[in-house]
């Protein structure tokens, strides 16, 4: 097991299968030394735990531990490419999209439960830069996506 996986067990965490594309796309990629994910849904066990917008029918606690599951996704689809996430340098940038009620404006603090878990389970390397976006809708009517880039060690 890997340091980050050991990280995640006393974090109470498990690194999860990665989520199958739902569409023509791979979950990550590798280019040189980067990785990039493409966005991740909060798939619990092939399915989607909650829907909906946030600030509507899903809480902000809630978006923000959909966040948190994301986050978890978008490492295992790492781990695919780069085969032991002891590799992953850094974290370069975290993207979030929010499907927001018209109202809600809380995108950041949503984007916190992927940004938290990051730098938990990485410290230092888990320190990234980051967007929040807020948008209309989102696949499956899930309540965030979140996509990651990281930067590898060499093999």
């Amino acid at each position: 097991m890997s340091a980050v996986e050991e990280k995640l067990a006393e974090l109470g965490l498990t690194l999860p299968e990665v989520v199958p594309p739902l569409a023509a796309y791979q979950p990550a990629v590798q280019s040189g030394l980067y990785v990039h994910t493409s966005g991740q849904l909060p798939m619990v066990d092939g399915k989607l735990p909650m829907s909906g917008k946030v600030g509507g029918e899903v809480t902000p606690e809630e978006a923000k531990d959909l966040a948190r599951t994301c986050a978890l996704n978008a490492l295992a689809a790492v781990k695919s490419v780069a085969g032991d996430l002891d590799r992953v340098a850094r974290v370069v940038k975290v993207t979030g999209f929010v499907a927001s009620a018209p109202d809600f404006t809380g995108q950041p603090a949503v984007l916190n439960g992927a940004s938290e878990l990051l730098g938990a389970v990485l410290g230092d390397k888990g320190v990234h830069a980051r967007s929040a976006v807020g948008v209309a809708v989102l696949p499956l009517d899930a309540p965030v996506e979140v996509e990651i880039q990281v930067e590898l060690t060499q093999a």
